[in-house]
């Protein structure tokens, strides 16, 4: 039972700190949304499409959505560290992000992170979501998510480049410098 909690929790408290905090950014008149940095209609699907995995994982832990094959038990574990793993990074990302977080490149100035987890990894929330992503793949056995991961980390992986490039342009020789001390994801 504390599985299927410790399961369902996260992605929803995660939303909720992801909207509530688009919610404080429109009162301080931030617009939490971004440009995206590559095709609009492929970055949004990418994003909704984090969702449905992680949905479809907390189905599978009620018992709504049998796992596709049977799991080994040394599996499921796997699945359940890289699930609170890669929570755990995104939360603590986007609150370091603070004001800079944006979905997409900021169309304002933001200030660059480079302390925290970001002196770990340069993207530690897009990690975060690879850690989810593959312990939904691990956790329901379905080949179905497992094309759907490869896509999604595939896109999100442009998108990381895409962004590179914008934090590039808007920080100059100072991201150069941290690009050159810490890796892209670890």
């Amino acid at each position: 039972m504390i599985e299927h909690l410790v399961i369902t929790a996260l992605p929803v408290l995660f939303l909720i700190v992801l909207f509530g905090g688009g919610e404080m950014f429109r009162r301080k008149n931030i617009n939490m949304d971004g440009e995206p940095p590559i095709d609009k209609t492929l970055f949004y699907v990418s994003k909704y499409t984090i969702v449905v995995l992680w949905g479809v994982m907390v189905l599978t832990a009620w018992g709504i959505n049998p796992p596709f094959i049977r799991r080994p038990v040394s599996v499921k574990w796997i699945s359940l560290g890289l699930w609170v793993f890669g929570f755990l990074l995104l939360f603590a990302g986007r609150l370091k992000l603070g004001n800079s977080f944006r979905l997409g490149s900021p169309q304002e100035s933001t200030s660059l992170k480079v302390d925290g987890l970001y002196k770990i990894s340069r993207h530690p929330m897009y990690l975060g979501v690879y850690a989810t992503i593959l312990a939904s793949v691990l956790y329901t056995m379905n080949p179905v998510f497992l094309l759907l991961a490869i896509a999604v980390i595939w896109i999100h992986h442009k998108i990381v480049v895409a962004e590179e490039w914008h934090l590039f342009k808007e920080f100059g020789e100072e991201y150069k410098n941290y690009c050159s001390r810490v890796r892209r994801y670890l």
